[in-house]
């Protein structure tokens, strides 16, 4: 697939399911949302059934259930997600977002220690 489709908030939650548990039935999948709040089951299948279209999940029919397996990686939809979001609400700079989340967070000094590490191979090119 050459484009990574667009998936709403409930659809990920969906998605995560399928790339954890892949192949997975809608009954596993409605199974693994009852806690805290569970989802009706009409709510899931229809979910479903917009992933298939989009062309993020596949299927194939096992008697009278269906087992359902991502056809995109995790990888792409947050990578798409990630730009997505980028683009929408920071104008598609990095540094403004990274500003506002060091800004706006409380870091322990153990993820201030990553966030150097993570950027020092960038700083040497």
């Amino acid at each position: 697939m050459n484009r990574t489709p667009r998936i709403t908030e409930a659809e990920w939650e969906i998605m995560r399911i399928c790339w954890r548990r892949s192949p997975v039935s809608a009954q596993e999948i409605i199974e693994a949302l009852a806690a805290p709040d569970p989802w009706h089951p009409k709510t899931v299948k229809t979910l479903l059934n917009r992933l298939v279209k989009k062309g993020a999940l596949g299927f194939q029919k096992e008697g009278r259930a269906y087992r359902y397996e991502p056809l995109v990686a995790e990888k792409d939809c947050v990578t798409a997600e990630s730009q997505s979001f980028l683009d929408r609400v920071f104008g598609g700079s990095l540094k403004p977002m990274l500003s506002h989340f060091v800004e706006n967070r409380a870091l322990t000094p153990g993820e201030i220690a990553e966030l150097k590490k993570l950027l020092q191979p960038k700083d040497k090119k």
